[in-house]
């Protein structure tokens, strides 16, 4: 049997935890209930359902159930008859005839069974009808963007397309309201904290659209929150329950919240950008829609708010949550990710791997799997890098300290002639010739200083001041030779010896003498 995502397995625990029925989990996250129960026995044994300990991190998870089984890949034996199917549905053809007259027409083999679930997934069946259900105070909140049109930028003072994020809660029908520019996970965490501050506590249960922010899967029967959310629910201590596509009516309250602002804020309105926006709405949140007589609860949703809601919602944790997004990113051969249009260096025995990548307000934090690689503070331009020298190969990282200053600083310690030309290189074509200059710094390192300066000195005279000339004259030993015009130093006095065993004239031998 396929094994649960640990993300999934580890919401399980928290939402068993949290008193949540089995029946209600597997509702909520679309799988069977016996898969369900399956990972709750596997709790209780290990006794990760005792409320008094503290949840099991998914390293222990991970120890007890192993890898997963990498997921079958098996597409639809339909699928190459899609376009025959689509013309039979929309002439009314009712399934067992399709399939019929695909296996009479166009030799189709597979089954029944496979033409349903494959109508089921192109063609779902209409809306059925509902019954509205009325929440206990602090127990709901609905959640949805909605597109608003072009609001100008305060920072680029250009028109982009904004977007309005309502949060309403279920029994009082207060609201927050807020314009945004986009809805990436940032944004969309960021929102929910605030809504949260907004209404001074937070509510047990979010009901929330498709949106690709909050759920990464559309299909009820496989949603999967992304870990940011998911983290962000587990810090303020809600549980999430992802909205059927295509059924708005389960979330009817904040639809009609998102066109109440529509209709009664927008309509007629101009902003000067984005944060006056933003400053309006706020007053009319509570001036306007807070005490307006709400056509189903017949009350002031602010007063109904304050006198029954507020202190029913869950009370807020001493820290805000921190983390804003969790994704996986590839390590270039550059050994940076790309996150934010900004780079943040990990080891280079990792290039072409993909890590997951954890943003917070204020750091970013770099896994490979349970194992965290490097962490760095968050860019807060475009554009930014944040490298550590020791994630790259001990060869490459020496050109990153050999920087135009640095080789500079170094040449002025070796001599002047030495700092003139690396200096020339540097004035010259310094990014092609910042290479040799720290070549020649590294010369230094392994000959000595007096004989570099020596052969830089030489290198200038000749009018030559390229690395490889200096490199050749060192090479030659020809630094110590006097350059033309310079007087020639006096060769030492020789001082006469006689040596043991030297033959005479006569036959006989020297005896050595004294220096």
């Amino acid at each position: 049997m396929e094994r649960l995502p640990m993300r999934l397995i580890h919401d399980i625990l928290f939402r068993r935890r949290s008193g949540q029925s089995e029946r209600a989990i597997a509702k909520d996250l679309g799988h069977s209930r016996v898969t369900v129960h399956r990972y709750c026995l596997l709790a209780r044994e290990k006794g990760y359902l005792d409320a008094s300990a503290p949840l099991p991190d998914p390293a222990a998870l991970l120890a007890e159930l192993g890898p997963p089984a990498p997921p079958p890949q098996v597409a639809s034996s339909v699928e190459p008859y899609r376009k025959i199917v689509k013309e039979l549905v929309e002439k009314g053809v009712e399934g067992v005839a399709i399939h019929g007259r695909l296996a009479e027409d166009h030799g189709y083999t597979g089954s029944y069974s496979s033409v349903r679930r494959f109508l089921a997934r192109v063609h779902p069946a209409g809306a059925e009808t509902f019954v509205r259900m009325e929440t206990a105070p602090g127990q709901q909140a609905q959640v949805d963007f909605g597109t608003v049109g072009k609001i100008k930028d305060p920072k680029t003072g250009e028109l982009r397309t904004a977007y309005c994020f309502v949060m309403t809660l279920s029994y009082s029908r207060h609201q927050y309201v807020e314009f945004v520019f986009d809805q990436r996970m940032p944004t969309w965490i960021g929102l929910h904290r605030r809504a949260f501050e907004s209404f001074g506590g937070a509510p047990r249960e979010i009901v929330l659209d498709n949106l690709k922010a909050g759920v990464i899967v559309a299909a009820m029967e496989d949603s999967v929150l992304s870990d940011g959310y998911r983290q962000m629910a587990q810090h303020y201590g809600l549980l999430i329950h992802p909205c059927r596509p295509r059924t708005p009516e389960h979330k009817g309250k904040v639809e009609s919240g998102v066109h109440y602002v529509e209709r009664n804020f927008l309509a007629g309105r101009t902003f000067m950008d984005l944060a006056d926006a933003n400053r309006q709405v706020k007053v009319w949140v509570t001036e306007v829609a807070g005490v307006r007589d709400h056509g189903t609860t017949h009350q002031a949703p602010l007063a109904r708010f304050r006198t029954h809601e507020q202190a029913a919602l869950l009370p807020l944790p001493r820290e805000p949550f921190a983390l804003l997004w969790v994704g996986p990113l590839k390590l270039h051969s550059d050994c940076h990710v790309r996150l934010e249009k900004s780079y943040y260096s990990a080891p280079h025995t990792y290039a072409g791997k993909v890590l997951d990548v954890y943003l917070f307000e204020k750091i970013v934090q770099i896994y490979d799997g349970l194992t965290l690689l490097t962490s760095h503070a968050r860019a807060t331009e475009p554009g930014t890098w944040r490298t550590r020298l020791e994630h790259y190969p001990p060869e490459k990282a020496i050109w990153l300290v050999r920087t135009p200053e640095h080789c500079l600083e170094r040449a002025s310690a070796v001599g002047p002639a030495c700092a003139e030309v690396v200096g020339r290189l540097l004035s010259e074509r310094p990014l092609d010739n910042r290479g040799a200059a720290g070549k020649l710094i590294g010369l230094v390192e392994s000959v000595g200083a007096a004989r570099v300066e020596a052969a830089c000195r030489r290198a200038l005279f000749f009018g030559d001041a390229r690395y490889r000339r200096v490199k050749n004259i060192v090479a030659s030993g020809l630094e110590s030779e006097p350059l033309p015009g310079e007087p020639v130093p006096a060769p030492q006095a020789s001082v006469a010896r006689t040596y043991t065993h030297a033959r005479r004239m006569d036959g006989g031998y020297f005896e050595e003498a004294a220096a």
